[in-house]
């Protein structure tokens, strides 16, 4: 779980805080979106599929990456 000031996230693989933090980690451009990645993800959820909670949680993801964590290095 990842605690915001105010929201705590599920950060399961697959759940859309994860997929938030990985789009930005792998260079990819905002796009909510979540499962899709194998395991007990299940299968891929688009942005016209998600509840607003599920947006806010990729976008924190996302945003959380930006902010404070890294970027992959492709070299």
């Amino acid at each position: 779980m990842y605690m915001s000031d105010i929201k705590e996230y599920d950060t399961t693989h697959g759940s859309p805080f994860d997929r938030g933090s990985a789009d930005s980690w792998y260079h990819r451009p905002f796009n909510p979106h979540y499962g899709g990645v194998g395991g007990d993800s299940g299968s891929r959820v688009e942005l016209a599929d998600m509840t607003v909670d599920e947006i806010v949680a990729y976008t924190a993801g996302y945003n959380w990456n930006e902010q404070h964590g890294g970027k992959k290095d492709w070299n």
